[in-house]
């Protein structure tokens, strides 16, 4: 159904990217890439991102469009994925969002709440206060301010900086401003493997990203681009910031890399969970989850 968009959603290391390549190379479809780290040039090893060889006659969006050091928000990933949408319905073909940045799908789906335009050195600012004063009492100013704000930022760093440059300009909390509605309508697949299958396969992954050059790939973007804080509280690359900093061995940072990978897959379950709107679970993993994703993609898509 050409007023509908599919969106393919789900926890880390699921297996979302390679389903929707394999479902590229049978339908005519583009991703649109719903991964907020993904965007970021160079951020390649420690995202998982597709190589070209991957993506080779399946067109991706939305992958390698900033720089690290350059300010990127949920409001500009909205805006160009909704252009990629429009541009890839055009031209005859099925537009297929795929990520697992919960905040993401859900203000592109559900519609946001129009802020002021971010203010890098503001960010920055608040950055360092979050690293000198921790994110729990940064979390309460916000809180006093709106509980509602405060429960949706927990857990994400991202969020909260970006929620206290609002509040601490203007007095109001991203929610007391006006919502715009969303471009288009969506259905949506979300993966949901069992936590016993998942988590091997976070731990494997780390070793494997650990094992191709992730400490070189940080390395090499800390000498390029000496201030990138928002790309930096990536999982993964903070980690091996602390080891090339000499504060973790190699064996702490892996520990710490693959924990916390986990602990954010936990809390993607529980966002997913409450996911608005027309939703299916795919309670299942690898080749299984590969079956469902075509009954599903063919029942409403397939024959767009």
């Amino acid at each position: 159904m050409k007023d509908w968009i599919p969106i393919l959603a789900g926890p880390t290391a699921s297996g979302k990217t390679a389903l929707a390549i394999r479902l590229g190379q049978e339908y005519p479809l583009e991703v649109v890439n719903a991964d907020a780290t993904m965007v970021y040039k160079g951020l390649d090893i420690g995202t998982d991102k597709p190589t070209p060889g991957e993506m080779r006659g399946v067109p991706h969006h939305l992958i390698d469009v900033v720089e690290p050091d350059q300010p990127f928000d949920v409001i500009r990933w909205v805006a160009h994925a909704e252009s990629a949408i429009a541009g890839i319905l055009e031209r005859g073909r099925i537009p297929l969002v795929v990520g697992g940045t919960g905040y993401y799908i859900r203000t592109l789906s559900e519609g946001y709440h129009a802020l002021p335009p971010p203010n890098p050195e503001v960010q920055a600012a608040l950055w360092a206060e979050l690293e000198a004063r921790g994110a729990e009492a940064l979390l309460r100013e916000l809180e006093a301010a709106s509980p509602l704000d405060a429960r949706r930022v927990r857990g994400n760093p991202r969020r909260l900086v970006r929620a206290l440059e609002v509040l601490r300009a203007t007095g109001r909390p991203p929610s007391a401003f006006p919502k715009r509605a969303p471009r288009f309508r969506y259905r949506k697949l979300v993966l949901w493997p069992e936590r016993a299958w998942l988590r091997p396969r976070i731990r494997a992954r780390a070793e494997a990203q650990f094992a191709r050059g992730l400490v070189e790939e940080v390395r090499g973007l800390l000498e390029r681009y000496p201030r990138m804080p928002t790309a930096l509280q990536a999982i993964g690359y903070k980690e091996v910031v602390r080891y090339l900093r000499g504060e973790w061995s190699l064996e702490e940072a892996l520990e710490a890399d693959w924990r916390g990978v986990w602990r954010y897959a936990k809390r993607q379950y529980t966002w997913f969970r409450r996911e608005p709107g027309d939703v299916t679970y795919l309670p299942r993993g690898g080749e299984a989850a590969w079956v469902g994703l075509q009954d599903w993609f063919m029942r409403y898509f397939g024959q767009g």
